[in-house]
């Protein structure tokens, strides 16, 4: 089962999956590729899979991604060997994803796999706050650009089948641990 959550820039998409993994059995990450550099806290493998442009746009020209995506002028891609094994091992695989992404992988893996969507709601000026304070610091382009995406994604929440509104992390995620448990059933039935 693959378990998409989307949500703005500072939605807290990264802080919930880390703490499903540590609260669940069978429940991985699965990191993006990306041409952006890393940052503090970043780490190879875990975060994201670190690759320089040009690594990546051979990686398109091979066609080793079911979806890729430019973001802050930086490419972000779903890697279709690690998807596999992972899927193929049976975990369940908890992956951020952008509204784009979710929409491309939804249809592509519609008759492979059960792709779960979740989407974190954040009023604009919480997010505002959020991204002011992050660990990696957005400059204030930055900041201005993520928001100016705010309408975009909240105009793709349709595509999704759990939207949640994330202004308490304890509770958010006791509700998606509860959500992933009852899909894991029905999918056993």
């Amino acid at each position: 089962m693959l378990v998409i959550l989307s949500g703005v820039a500072g939605a807290g998409k990264d802080t919930i999956k880390k703490e499903l993994i540590e609260r669940m059995e069978k429940v991985e990450s699965l990191p993006s590729f990306t041409s952006r550099p890393m940052r503090e806290g970043d780490i190879e493998g875990q975060t994201y899979n670190f690759v320089s442009r040009e690594e990546f746009e051979k990686m398109i020209e091979n066609q080793e991604f079911y979806e890729y995506d430019i973001h802050h002028n930086q490419y972000y891609g779903t890697s279709r060997k690690l998807l596999n094994d992972k899927i193929k091992s049976g975990k369940i695989i908890v992956k951020d994803i952008d509204v784009n992404g979710t929409e491309h992988l939804k249809e592509l893996l519609k008759e492979d796999t059960r792709v779960v969507t979740i989407f974190l709601r954040v009023p604009k000026e919480e997010l505002k706050k959020r991204l002011e304070v992050r660990v990696d610091k957005p400059s204030p382009q930055e900041v201005i650009l993520r928001l100016n995406r705010f309408d975009y994604e909240e105009s793709k929440i349709n595509l999704y089948d759990y939207v949640l509104k994330n202004d308490d992390l304890e509770k958010t995620v006791q509700i998606i641990k509860t959500i992933i448990e009852n899909e894991q059933k029905m999918e056993e039935e």
